[in-house]
């Protein structure tokens, strides 16, 4: 099984790298409403992941994994994830991908997300009655039922999602059909996933930075460590097999290269190394800080959630652009 596990990230990790998603310039630019690659691709992705997963669940192999509607959790937690993700330019899965490329800016995010995830874990008993109310796990199938309406409007909101990132493509400057491709191959790749025969369960990442801080630190013996340890060890496997891809395929094709300062932060920020370790690390802190406030990240509550049309997943989805594209334009001075 973890030899399957760290396939299925390798390829996450290919399809990203194929589309530059994992770039700090891709996703910064996103947060400077200058390159939509990432915002298409998801759309794709989510969109045709709709249509096809909730096929899946209705035939019986797969099954639902609904994230909880935790109110304060995901409005809060979705605004700082989405801050943290234009500070750092990076999610948690695509750290991964790009490390093993030889970004030592998502090297630090890295250590800065495992400081977060140890912080949250402290905190989380300080901080239980902000996160709430949890209204439990709502989805669309669950308000409708499994019957044809639910699926004329699962394929409705489906083609929605897909007609959305077209009709962004027409006004974006990047010129290339890289992330209507990997929007397409993530979606195959996360309903295969999702399988019951195979794992199971969605495509998520965030849940490492935790996993791994708390047994680093030795505070396993609390509800929070016992109730991460499973999917933080699927997730663990899962993103080595996405850091491999960026090793591997950086290495073929002769790209690899220790890169700290990135071209988007010498325009908009400075040329310091110092400057640039210092916000990737706080950057990597808010971001998997605000992702275990929420639930979930990237991966686990927009692809993975709103494919399942959660609203929980749906309504992080809004407050994460709305926290990235704020601090885009006041981090950045975008003028």
């Amino acid at each position: 099984m973890e030899a399957l596990i760290i396939f299925f990230g390798f390829l996450f990790g290919l399809i990203l790298k194929y589309a530059n998603l994992n770039k700090f310039d891709v996703i910064s630019g996103l947060a400077l409403k200058k390159d939509f690659t990432v915002a298409k691709a998801l759309a794709v992705a989510i969109g045709l992941g709709i249509i096809i997963l909730n096929i899946e669940i209705a035939a019986g192999v797969a099954s639902y994994h609904i994230k909880p509607f935790i109110l304060g959790g995901l409005v809060l937690g979705g605004l700082i994830f989405g801050t943290g993700m234009a500070i750092l330019g990076y999610c948690p899965g695509t750290l991964a991908i790009s490390f093993g490329e030889g970004s030592l800016d998502a090297l630090t995010g890295i250590i800065g997300g495992l400081l977060g995830g140890l912080f949250y874990t402290v905190v989380l008993p300080y901080i239980s009655p902000v996160l709430g109310p949890n209204l439990g796990k709502i989805s669309l199938n669950s308000v409708m039922g499994t019957n044809i309406l639910f699926f004329i409007v699962a394929i409705i909101i489906g083609a929605v999602f897909i007609y959305s990132a077209f009709i962004i493509d027409k006004k974006d400057e990047i010129n290339n059909k890289k992330w209507l491709y990997s929007g397409i191959a993530l979606a195959i790749l996360n309903s295969i996933v999702f399988l019951n025969p195979l794992t199971g369960r969605p495509i998520g990442a965030s849940t490492t930075y935790p996993y791994v801080a708390d047994k680093l630190a030795g505070l396993t013996e609390n509800a929070y460590f016992l109730k991460i340890a499973t999917p933080g060890r699927w997730e663990l496997i899962f993103l080595t097999g996405a850091f491999l891809a960026g090793l591997i395929i950086s290495l073929v094709k002769k790209e690899f290269k220790f890169v700290l300062v990135h071209k988007n932060w010498k325009k908009y920020k400075n040329s310091s190394t110092s400057s640039r370790i210092f916000w990737a690390f706080t950057g990597g802190f808010i971001l998997v800080f605000g992702a275990r406030m929420a639930g979930g990240c990237t991966s686990g509550h927009i692809l993975s959630g709103d494919m399942q049309l959660a609203i929980s997943s749906l309504t992080f989805t809004v407050f994460v652009f709305a926290g990235l594209l704020i601090t885009g334009k006041l981090f950045y001075d975008n003028k």
